[in-house]
């Protein structure tokens, strides 16, 4: 189990809340759920229903269809974020390639964050026009 001051850490070297105050990361820290994966276990299955955001804290996954990998994502990146934001079935799945830790932020406290704090909103859409761009 990480300290609140480790998770504050790990949460500001994140592209969603590189500008976030640190007073508000801390409160951020002490509500995220810790999980951890075993290699070649699947997070997040396509199609199916999610309203979570999960940051990849250690380790690395692989989002994929059953077809090919679209991205490898490592320590300080994020998905699930569309998901998070608009609940609809999954887009790809997401499998762990090795032992992985992530953070697991739920939907209703991101909209809270989202709603009171124009930084977390920013930092979504920023990573949200990149995924875009690099399509």
């Amino acid at each position: 189990m990480l300290l609140t001051v480790e998770k504050t850490i790990i949460l500001h070297e994140t592209k969603i809340f590189s500008e976030t105050p640190e007073e508000l990361l801390v409160n951020i820290a002490s509500i995220l759920k810790e999980i951890d994966i075993n290699e070649g276990d699947t997070i997040i299955k396509e199609g199916g229903m999610g309203s979570s955001m999960f940051i990849i804290v250690e380790g690395e996954v692989k989002v994929h269809d059953e077809e090919s990998t679209i991205a490898t994502l490592g320590p300080g990146e994020v998905f699930g974020e569309l998901a998070a934001l608009d609940p609809e079935p999954r887009m790809a799945s997401v499998t762990a390639l090795e032992e992985t830790k992530l953070f697991k932020i739920e939907q209703e406290i991101l909209y809270e964050l989202m709603a009171e704090h124009i930084n977390v909103a920013k930092g979504i859409m920023r990573v949200l026009c990149q995924r875009l761009r690099n399509k």
